[in-house]
C-alpha cells in the first residue's frame, strides 16, 4: 500500500453504510480523487471528523492507495485552512455549496491540474476573507473558472462589445444567433475577469442584474459543458442573492 501527501478541497460527500462516507476531493496531487472515510459518525469521540468535510473546506492529508482498492483512504487528515467566516456566514456557505457542486459536476479528471487547484484553493481563502462584495463572488468565480476549464474568452474586450457564446469571444457586432451576452453583461463579464477580488463591491450590480449575469454565464457553460445543467444549488443561490 502506497502513501502520499497532498491538499484537497471537499466537493461532495456520500453516506456509506451506518458510520462511513465517501468524500470527493479536488486534490493538488491527483486531480479529483474519491476517499473512503470509516467511523465518521461513530461514537468514541471520532464523530467530529465529519466537520472537516463540508463543501469547499480545505484539508491537508496523507493518503493511502493500492491496486486492490477502488477508493483511496486517509492515514491522516486535518484542516488545511483556518476558516474565520465561511462556516458561519449563510451567504458565504451558500456560495461555497454552489462552488462545490459546480466543480463536482464539471471536474472529472484524476490527473493533476496545478493551475486549477491553486485557483480553487485561493478562491476559498478569498471568500473567507472577503468583507464587502460577497454578493458578487459567485459571478467572479464562474467567470474566472471558465479560463481554467479551457473556454475563457479568446480575445480582448472593447467598450460596447457583445459576447458571442458560440465563438467564446467579444464582438463589436450583435451576433445573428441568440447565444450571446447583451452589451451590459459583456461589460460585466470583462470586469469580473479583470477586477481584483478586493474590488468586487465596486461592481455595482442590483439583484436583477446579478440574476441575469448568472444566467448568461450558465448558458455559456452549458454550451461548452452540458453537466452544468445538473447543478441544483443555483435555485438556492438565486434566492439568497
Amino acid at each position: 500500500m502506497k502513501s502520499y501527501k497532498g491538499r484537497g478541497i471537499v466537493l461532495h460527500t456520500l453516506k456509506y453504510g451506518d458510520s462511513s462516507m465517501i468524500v470527493y476531493l479536488l486534490t493538488d496531487v491527483g486531480g479529483r480523487q474519491n476517499f473512503m472515510v470509516q467511523g465518521v459518525r461513530s461514537s468514541g469521540g471520532r464523530g467530529s471528523k465529519a466537520a472537516l468535510f463540508q463543501p469547499m473546506f480545505a484539508v491537508e492529508f496523507e493518503g493511502l492507495v493500492s491496486t486492490k482498492m477502488q477508493l483511496h483512504r486517509f492515514r491522516e487528515v486535518r484542516s488545511g485552512l483556518v476558516l474565520q467566516s465561511l462556516p458561519f456566514d449563510v451567504r458565504k456557505s451558500t456560495i461555497a455549496l454552489f462552488m462545490a457542486e459546480v466543480l463536482y459536476r464539471l471536474v472529472k479528471e484524476s490527473e493533476p491540474n496545478p493551475n486549477l487547484f491553486e485557483f480553487v484553493w485561493r478562491s476559498v481563502e478569498a471568500l473567507d476573507a472577503l468583507g464587502e462584495g460577497t454578493a458578487n463572488f459567485h459571478i467572479w468565480f464562474l467567470a474566472r473558472l471558465s479560463r481554467f476549464l479551457g473556454f475563457g474568452p479568446g480575445n480582448s474586450y472593447t467598450s460596447g462589445d457583445w459576447f458571442d457564446i458560440r465563438e467564446g469571444a467579444f464582438t463589436p457586432l450583435k451576433p445573428e444567433h441568440t447565444l450571446f451576452f447583451p452589451r451590459s453583461d459583456a461589460s460585466y463579464f470583462h470586469e469580473f475577469l479583470h477586477r481584483p477580488i478586493d474590488e468586487l463591491a465596486s461592481i455595482g450590480m442590483n439583484r436583477t442584474e446579478r440574476v441575469e449575469m448568472l444566467q448568461c454565464l450558465l448558458t455559456y457553460y452549458g454550451y461548452h459543458l452540458d453537466a452544468i445543467h445538473a447543478v441544483q444549488s443555483v435555485r438556492i443561490l438565486q434566492e439568497v442573492f
